[in-house]
């Protein structure tokens, strides 16, 4: 692997595993400090026979592979070359104290602005898994992610058989247009943006597509071998089916979490999520080329991008002819196939071991109930707009509340108690204001209010949160991702949730925890967390577009009274707006 001048990595003998860039790496008590430098520039890039310039970092697309193990300290210096401001994000790293570093722009940071730069800095505490990172401001992620992998400590060993190889496959989406230029036209015409012209894996469309067969993204195996195939879903707007033709996977992993293990032809990851399954190789090579797919899972009334992105599973044989192979296609579930996508995530478990324990909240201090899903907002004077009808923009809500970016960062403003200059409110409401059929027959005035308004609990709380789907311009599955914690997912189901009669159903004991979930189309889902991380913590929906549109809200929790329960100042070379 060739390593780029910006990082060069001094690599002692006991980490010559890594296929990493780090630049330097340093002895530290429990672990080792690891540097990179990420230079955001543009590099030129063809796909679909198409030549434009993308926003990278490094100029790699996907972006460079960060490697560290449990325990490591991560310094990142992000410099910006380019004109858009940027900002990065850790996803899925808990941060504990240290939110500065967590990456959403005007959340914990002002974006990092054309010849300025900001050094990322944070310790990865009792995680070990996939994560992945990606810009964290408008649409830039479309081109700047790549995987986060956090080995276990030294000298622990996976809770599975150890692979002969492990693999990390990047499912992306690839436009034609600049992805901000899409954005931009959707905001201003009120309209849904256009849809993307691939799905990527690892950056490569692959043979499904307009003279993109030499764009193939090929794993390549050896018989009788077992892979772990790392699974990163960074599509901006669209859930996808995964499977690879005549070969079952084995998950063991979900959002850097372990789980228990179970077998399965197809999965479905929305965007924001991470699944690590086990590859066995057959044990003897067949003369037959596999292929692996990858294709949307949609329950919008929304256009979407219904291509397929395809990639080859090829088995390292003495005879080196392809050409006569016949190829193998797996089956993938419907485009809207629900019921699938439910039997799937309820097969998800927590390991719940002494070692790896489930330590999810058995009491609740504060109990939420957020709905989820679109709306509307009146159009401008003097202007015809393309949402629902002429007179309306398409929006998005929490509470009927749609989400508005500050100018200035939240946790600044929150840690100098700047909230009384008119920077945010602390009245997000914990229930609808309004109550209503949320999965019947959607109510008539569909707009939503605007505003940046907070939730404020205590430190140490242990929070319950019920985020119901609604039926408002089409029920529709929304991926929510909280950030500076996981969560615990201890219910869920279609229609309305009921208060009496669904809570005695929880899953107390081994409900897996994440740090994405898709609130099922129709449906409601139940989370449980303890508040133990101090600082402002967005949670939104990961679909860009329903970002964009205001879907999302933020958690103040506050300082407890230990000094190893405080956030620390903000470091000198913290952004400013």
């Amino acid at each position: 692997m060739g390593t780029s001048p910006e990082i060069t990595m001094i690599l002692f003998v006991a980490v010559g595993c890594f296929m990493a860039y780090p630049e330097a790496v340093t002895a530290k008590h429990t672990g080792i400090t690891r540097h990179y430098t990420f230079n955001i520039k543009p590099k030129n890039i063809i796909r679909l026979c198409h030549t434009k310039s993308i926003v990278t970092v490094n100029g790699k697309f996907p972006g460079p592979r960060v490697i560290i193990r449990e325990g490591d300290r991560l310094l990142v210096k992000v410099v910006n070359h380019v004109p858009n401001n940027i900002s990065i994000h850790w996803h899925g790293v808990r941060q504990l104290r240290s939110g500065w570093a967590d990456g959403p722009s005007y959340i914990t940071q002002c974006p990092i602005q054309i010849g300025h730069s900001y050094v990322y800095n944070f310790t990865v505490t009792g995680q070990r898994g996939t994560l992945f990172w990606h810009a964290h401001i408008s649409w830039l992620r479309a081109t700047v992610y790549g995987p986060l992998i956090i080995l276990p400590r030294r000298n622990e060993s996976y809770p599975f058989v150890k692979p002969y190889k492990e693999v990390p496959i990047l499912f992306g989406e690839w436009f034609n247009a600049d992805p901000e230029a899409v954005i931009n036209q959707s905001l201003q015409t009120g309209g849904g943006p256009n849809v993307s012209d691939a799905y990527t894996f690892n950056g490569l469309p692959g043979p499904l597509y307009n003279c993109s067969a030499k764009d193939t993204y090929k794993l390549k195996v050896k018989p009788g071998k077992t892979y772990l195939l790392r699974l990163i879903n960074a599509a901006l707007n669209d859930e996808l089916f995964f499977s690879i033709a005549d070969h079952s996977l084995t998950v063991v992993e979900a959002d850097a979490v372990y789980v228990k293990p179970f077998e399965t032809n197809v999965l479905m990851i929305t965007p924001g999520q991470t699944t690590n399954v086990l590859l066995r190789a057959k044990s003897t090579a067949p003369n037959v080329t596999f292929l692996m797919l990858a294709r949307p899972y949609a329950t919008g009334m929304g256009t979407f991008d219904n291509t397929t992105v395809a990639g080859i599973l090829e088995y390292e044989t003495p005879s080196s002819s392809l050409k006569n192979r016949p190829l193998l296609k797996p089956g993938l579930p419907a485009i809207n196939a629900t019921n699938f996508v439910a039997n799937f995530t309820s097969k998800f478990r927590s390991l719940a071991t002494a070692k790896f324990p489930a330590n999810v909240p058995q009491k609740v201090d504060k109990k939420f109930f957020f709905t989820v899903g679109l709306g509307t907002k009146p159009c401008p004077k003097n202007q015809t707009c393309q949402g629902p009808t002429n007179t309306t923009k398409f929006a998005a809500s929490m509470n009927n509340i749609s989400f508005a970016l500050p100018r200035t960062a939240l946790l600044q403003s929150h840690f100098f108690s700047q909230y009384s200059k008119g920077v945010y409110t602390t009245d997000f409401p914990a229930f609808p204001l309004i109550p209503f059929n949320y999965t019947g027959t959607p109510p008539n005035n569909t707009l939503v209010n605007n505003g940046t308004k907070l939730v404020v609990i205590p430190f140490n709380t242990s929070v319950e949160v019920v985020l119901q789907d609604t039926s408002i311009l089409g029920a529709e599955s929304h991926p929510l991702h909280l950030h500076g914690y996981n969560f615990y997912v201890v219910g869920q189901g279609f229609g309305n949730f009921d208060p009496e009669n669904d809570p005695p159903n929880f899953n107390l004991v081994d409900p897996v925890e994440r740090n994405t979930i898709g609130v099922p189309s129709g449906g409601w889902v139940a989370i449980r967390f303890q508040a133990d991380n101090p600082g402002v913590w967005l949670m939104h929906c990961h679909f860009d577009v329903h970002q964009s549109w205001g879907l999302g809200m933020a958690w103040v929790v506050l300082d407890g009274e230990l000094p190893n329960q405080k956030l620390p100042p903000p470091p000198s070379d913290l952004p400013k707006c």
